[in-house]
Formats: C-alpha cells, structure tokens, sequence
C-alpha cells in the first residue's frame, strides 16, 4: 500500500517536471526510484529526493542541501523560512543563470 507521503512526492516531483517542460527553461531533468535529477546547461545538478523516515521531501544544490517538511498545504523548509516554489525557484535560477519561477500547485 502506497502511503499518503509517497503519493505526496510523486504528485510533487512530476509537478516540478510538468513546470521545467511548461517553462521552456534549458534544464534536463530524469527521475529513477523517486529521485528526480535536474541537469543545467553547465552539468551543475538540483537532486530532489524522499526521506521517509523522516517524511522530509530533500534538495541538493549547489548553495547547499535543504530539508523540507509538508505544513498544512505545501512544502515548506523551516531553515530558510521559504516554500518549494521560492526555493525551487532560488537554486534554479542560482544555477541556471537566468530567472525561473516555479508555481506548483
């Protein structure tokens, strides 16, 4: 049986898939086992990946790794008081080089 919290995840990582390819944005991405890699122009990485025992959705980037736990709606990340989207958003654009903007659901 596929818990809430994985149903969670994979709703999240396509989301994030559905928005790179809606957004034209140069970046590669490939999901296996519940990872989803994103690839930059400069083979830079954003890895995002599920922590269940600790129901933590995680993000390695270059500025740093962040862990986020869901609050009330969304994804949410106490350490930098930001949401996935401002995150997403910050380490994709620090890593892109040019401005992105994620708005999932």
């Amino acid at each position: 049986m596929t818990s809430s919290f994985d149903l969670r995840i994979d709703e999240t990582l396509l989301a994030i898939e559905e928005a790179i390819d809606d957004s034209g944005a140069d970046i590669d991405y490939d999901t296996i086992g519940g990872i989803l890699t994103l690839v930059f122009p400069n083979d830079s990485k954003v890895i995002l990946n599920r922590q269940s025992a600790t129901n933590q959705l995680w993000i390695a980037a270059k500025s740093g790794g962040f862990h986020l736990d869901w609050q009330d709606s969304g994804w949410f990340c106490v350490g930098e008081q930001a949401t996935l989207n401002q995150l997403l958003s910050r380490v994709c654009t620090e890593q892109l080089k040019e401005n992105i903007a994620f708005e999932l659901p």
